[in-house]
């Protein structure tokens, strides 16, 4: 039987969020950033593997941090690159003999900073990128303006995540990047270039905020009694 895996990007630093620890280890409500993705990814009826990608002076401490969460699963950690790119590469590595043999057909990728993307929208990109190929949460965009600071007159989305992709679809992107030198901003960037299948925008709202000033933190607090199922 087939499932998915799942990817969360946790190796970035808390810089502009003013924090001397990693952004994602930060308290919200009574646990981590980062735990809130955790329980959402092993909500999902078919994970297969949880990757978590962290920096390397990070690493004791977000498995003391995940490993209350866990229960009876097992979560696997690797070390992140210097880019978000080289990050992703080194969990999908990880994973390239489950998606070879066919265990992993569907593969997620988030970022351990959006706390409050709740598990219908995991599941929903799931559900979409296993019947068309992939899938990115898209919440509509008002006032974009272009370099001339003239109103952009077609209808604009923002890209989140949680994005999901064909398992081998995912791999043979990121094995042909990786020969090429190429590196995409987010995970549908490199498929898109590489892999000719077709993406879904699934409907996302601003709820799913990524945690990045120190404002983010509060106002994820606040937000975070209004996901669904919420904890």
């Amino acid at each position: 039987m087939t499932g998915t895996a799942v990817v969360i990007l946790a190796a970035g630093s808390g810089t502009r969020v003013g924090a001397e620890v990693n952004k994602v280890l930060l308290p919200l409500r009574d646990v981590p950033v980062l735990v809130w993705s955790v329980r959402d990814a092993l909500a999902l009826p078919d994970v297969r593997r949880l990757v978590l990608v962290v920096r390397p002076e990070d690493r004791d401490a977000v498995e003391a941090d995940v490993a209350p969460h866990l229960g009876d699963r097992e979560v696997l950690v690797v070390e992140g690159g210097a880019t978000r790119h080289a990050s992703e590469w080194a969990a999908i590595q990880v994973l390239a003999d489950d998606v070879v043999s066919g265990e992993v057909d569907v593969v997620v990728v988030h970022d351990g900073a959006r706390p409050l993307a709740g598990l219908a929208l995991w599941r929903a990109v799931v559900d979409a990128a296993r019947e068309v190929g992939g899938a990115i949460p898209v919440v509509p965009v008002d006032r974009l303006l272009h370099a001339d600071l003239t109103p952009v007159a077609d209808d604009a989305g923002a890209v989140q995540t949680p994005q999901a992709f064909r398992a081998d679809a995912l791999l043979s992107s990121y094995r042909a990047a990786a020969d090429d030198g190429f590196e995409g901003t987010d995970t549908a960037a490199c498929v898109a270039a590489y892999a000719d299948v077709p993406v879904a925008a699934v409907p996302s709202t601003s709820l799913n905020l990524k945690v990045t000033f120190p404002e983010d933190v509060a106002l994820a607090t606040e937000l975070s009694a209004t996901v669904p199922g919420a904890r």
